[in-house]
């Protein structure tokens, strides 16, 4: 590893090529600013064993410290500590993406000033290991917002609702992820003039998907698909497309699609009169894939709850229902399909809101503010 001094460290477990919102974000703010020509090096794990120990990826150098287990959704790396501590501390800032198990250590022992980015809290099913693991996690996160300058949330909404808000409110800075619109694509995903509704995302619990598809039973059409993208084979804690399956039981017009590769999402959203999440935590961060569909100009129908609220909020582009509620999300889903709400004005304000330049130049705003000046 050389001793170069990077103007940004960013420090997180899981990192590109994983996929999730907090990934993509971090990513999309370590290549964002790279392009700029900041010097900026990614701290992570090494979640699967034939991933490089270091490599540059899109002018963003990622190093990566091995994995000695994993425990639930989380990975066990005591290298990982001491690979960020040491990259950091020769940067001018640190941005902790949180939560993340190791980040009151690292916050502890780095001297770089720190800006946290906080996406959301943990949330493990019932049990006592899983009670454990959280409570040690959020005392972590804790530590390290004590000793950051600065913590960053996609949406004070999201933020007030959070069992971490005393930590967060004296510094809060609230900055929305950066989305990308998808390339424009074709229409390859759909199957009849019937109406499409769609949802791409990680298949597990959080994301309510069994509510979504008994809502879509309820539609009489014969030619109404529902497609779910999503990867359902490499998902940190499992996921749960056996209760998704037993959901679809023997309706043919439900497609699990797996994975959909980066070169066919434009042709994914192109499909679609109509995107959903409806998510079933009593809130979430934000959910990035609801702003990337506006901005493909396709309505969005997403639970009312705190954070995941916001798109809808701001833009109008779509309409909410109560979470785990599967007669409300039915009506709802159906209101959209007899009114579809004008998609060239929706993606207009999505672009608005949530453009990658707006949310870059934020984020250089505050890293600059709380970087130590010179050496």
């Amino acid at each position: 590893m050389s001793d170069r001094e990077d103007d940004l460290v960013v420090a997180l477990t899981y990192y590109a090529p994983y996929v999730s919102g907090l990934t993509n974000m971090a990513r999309d703010i370590a290549e964002g600013l790279a392009a700029r020509g900041r010097r900026v090096t990614v701290v992570t794990s090494r979640y699967e064993r034939d991933l490089p120990r270091e490599e540059e990826i899109n002018g963003v150098r990622v190093l990566r410290a091995p994995v000695l287990l994993r425990l639930g959704r989380g990975v066990v790396s005591p290298e990982f500590v001491r690979l960020a501590v040491t990259t950091a501390n020769r940067a001018r800032v640190v941005n902790l993406h949180l939560p993340m198990l190791e980040a009151g250590a690292i916050a502890q022992f780095t001297s770089a000033p720190i800006v946290a980015t906080y996406h959301c809290d943990v949330t493990l099913p019932p049990g006592l290991v899983n009670t454990v693991q959280r409570t040690v996690v959020d005392a972590s996160n804790r530590h390290a917002m004590r000793r950051a300058g600065a913590v960053a949330v996609t949406s004070e909404d999201y933020g007030r609702h959070s069992r971490m808000w005393p930590w967060i409110a004296p510094t809060v800075e609230s900055i929305p992820p950066p989305c990308h619109a998808p390339p424009r694509g074709e229409p390859t995903y759909r199957e009849t003039d019937g109406p499409h509704i769609g949802f791409l995302g990680r298949i597990v619990r959080e994301k309510g998907l069994e509510y979504l598809v008994r809502a879509f039973r309820t539609l009489e059409d014969p030619d109404a698909r529902l497609l779910i993208g999503g990867d359902f084979t490499h998902v940190a804690g499992g996921s749960v497309v056996e209760q998704v399956r037993s959901a679809i039981g023997d309706d043919d017009r439900v497609r699990l699609l797996g994975f959909v590769p980066e070169e066919r999402i434009g042709d994914f959203y192109a499909s679609l009169d109509l995107f959903s999440l409806p998510s079933v935590n009593a809130f979430e961060a934000f959910g990035i894939v609801q702003a990337v569909a506006m901005l493909a100009g396709v309505p969005v129908l997403s639970s009312d709850i705190p954070g995941v609220r916001q798109p809808v909020a701001q833009t109008g582009f779509g309409t909410l229902a109560p979470r785990a509620d599967t007669a409300a999300l039915a009506a709802a889903m159906r209101r959209l399909i007899a009114e579809p709400p004008d998609r060239a004005a929706g993606a207009e304000a999505a672009r608005r809101a949530f453009s990658v330049d707006g949310v870059l130049d934020a984020y250089e705003v505050l890293f600059d503010k709380h970087a130590r000046r010179g050496r």
